[in-house]
């Protein structure tokens, strides 16, 4: 009975197909050399890729061969576990949109030093687990928008050595670059300028991994600037090549190329240098001041200018942490100017940051009520200017009175005078007019008397002031509606 069982076991084992039949594995393609889940296929002058490659196939080396198309069916069936693909030094010139949709697994992928002129449109997204993307050394002239949407995942892309103009700037602006982005290279292309307002709003572990020299970059002040901030937080795109961070001065006669980071000696543009770290607040603000940080995800600690902790130890506590490792300040207080320094923990190195802190001893005005008082100010000058104006020019007449030791009725009569007239004041006992002694002015303020019922205010027509008994030759009053009566309740000098 136990012979039929064994002969079937072994026939169900044995039969392809059958159930519980163990497959046999693909033998290694002749044109390469198997080590597990390793197949290298290099420098074997190949001009397509081996057909039928085995599944288990995790790392799969085509390098240093003749390859010059990649169609959608090249590989010959899904290779789900590859997670490494080298296909440098090649003559790949054409790449089709679905060529890597056996592979979406890739997580590195190696296109250097090959023939490809463009990225096509959506070329990279149907590889989300993409970390590493070598381009470096091609002729590359054209990066379509969307060549990397879908490619959530890329962490290191190389562009250097290619022929681009344009800067990719879909790559680093917020929701448009893979977010996991953080080493960028642009270096050897023939970019002659950058959106240097777009850079220098980056984080400084993306600023730290985006390198741009050896580019055709034109001299201005604002390019010195921002790499001399880049220089002074000891980014390596600028620090570890400096020497190749160069630009051409576009003064006549013959353009010549000067190391960036000398654009601010006084024999090339004379640029000022960049001052980092220095952020201004009113009494009341609400201050947030970040830790940019070289290294993503590094752990922030900060520390007051009393040399205080925050949070937990601070004394003054209105400073706060928020959760991505920024230092909030509110209520801004006079007390809270002063030196900030933040420690920032990463795997690879630790960095300590200061940021100076100056607040104003008063509230920022709001703009409505900046606009109110210089209107109220600019109403103040007018109305001063006319005031000023009024008196120099409409006062009716200048009264010129005799100083000295006069009788005393003259003086009452030169003080309730109300006429206003070109001709000066004399004694009616100087017959002659004439006066030896020294002037003296006087303002009074006029009141005028006999104001009959009827009149309205008005002096009557030539009616006289009312002055001293005896006193020779009485001042007629002017007409009512002469000048002297319109301000006959403004101050003049008599």
């Amino acid at each position: 009975m136990a012979g039929p069982r064994a002969v079937w076991l072994w026939l169900c084992l044995s039969v392809p197909g059958a159930p519980g039949a163990v497959r046999p594995a693909p033998p290694c393609p002749a044109a390469c050399l198997c080590a597990s889940d390793i197949l290298s296929c290099s420098k074997r002058e190949l001009l397509t890729a081996p057909a039928h490659l085995p599944r288990y196939a995790a790392l799969l080396d085509l390098s240093h061969n003749n390859l010059s198309r990649l169609r959608a069916d090249w590989t010959g069936q899904r290779l789900a576990r590859l997670h490494t693909l080298l296909l440098g030094h090649n003559r790949l010139a054409f790449i089709s949109g679905e060529a890597f949709a056996p592979v979406p697994g890739l997580r590195h992928l190696d296109l250097s030093s090959n023939r490809l002129r463009a990225l096509d449109e959506l070329l990279f997204s149907q590889l989300p687990r993409l970390e590493v993307l070598l381009l470096y050394d091609n002729h590359i002239a054209e990066v379509d928008r969307s060549a990397f949407d879908g490619a959530a995942g890329l962490r290191r892309l190389y562009l250097s050595r290619n022929q681009i103009s344009r800067f990719p700037l879909e790559l680093i602006r917020d929701g448009a670059k893979p977010p996991e982005l953080s080493l960028l290279d642009l270096s050897a292309n023939h970019l002659k300028s950058l959106p240097l307002a777009e850079l220098g709003l980056l984080p400084a572990w993306l600023r730290n991994g985006l390198y741009l020299h050896g580019n055709p970059l034109v001299c201005d002040c604002e390019l010195y600037r921002l790499f001399r901030h880049w220089e002074l937080r000891e980014l390596s795109s600028v620090v570890d090549f400096r020497e190749d961070l160069a630009c051409s001065l576009p003064a006549p006669p013959a353009k010549r190329t000067v190391g960036v980071l000398g654009l601010g000696g006084p024999d090339l543009l004379n640029c000022s240098d960049f001052k980092e770290c220095a952020v201004e607040a009113y009494l009341g603000d609400t201050l947030v001041i970040g830790c940019d940080a070289r290294q993503r995800g590094a752990a922030r600690e900060w520390v007051t200018p009393a040399r205080e902790r925050v949070p937990g130890q601070a004394a003054n506590g209105t400073a706060a942490v928020l959760a991505d490792g920024s230092l909030r300040i509110q209520p801004v207080r006079a007390e809270d100017r002063g030196t900030y320094t933040c420690h920032a923990v990463g795997e690879a190195f630790n960095e300590t940051l200061y940021v100076e802190v100056t607040v104003y001893n008063f509230t920022q005005h709001r703009p409505h009520d900046t606009l109110n008082t210089a209107y109220t100010t600019l109403v103040g000058c007018i109305l001063s200017v006319v005031l000023v104006l009024i008196y120099l020019y409409l006062t009716p007449c200048r009264c010129w009175c005799r100083g000295g030791d006069g009788p005393a009725s003259h003086r009452g009569d030169s003080l309730s005078s109300s006429m206003l007239s070109t001709t000066p004041n004399h004694d009616p006992g100087d017959g002659d007019g004439k006066d030896g002694g020294a002037f003296d002015r006087r303002v009074a303020f006029l009141e005028p008397a006999g104001l009959g019922p009827g009149q309205n205010g008005k002096l009557k027509p030539g009616g006289a002031l009312p002055g001293p008994e005896g006193l020779e030759g009485r001042r007629k009053l002017s007409d009512p509606d002469s000048v002297s009566s319109v301000f006959s309740d403004t101050p003049i000098v008599v």
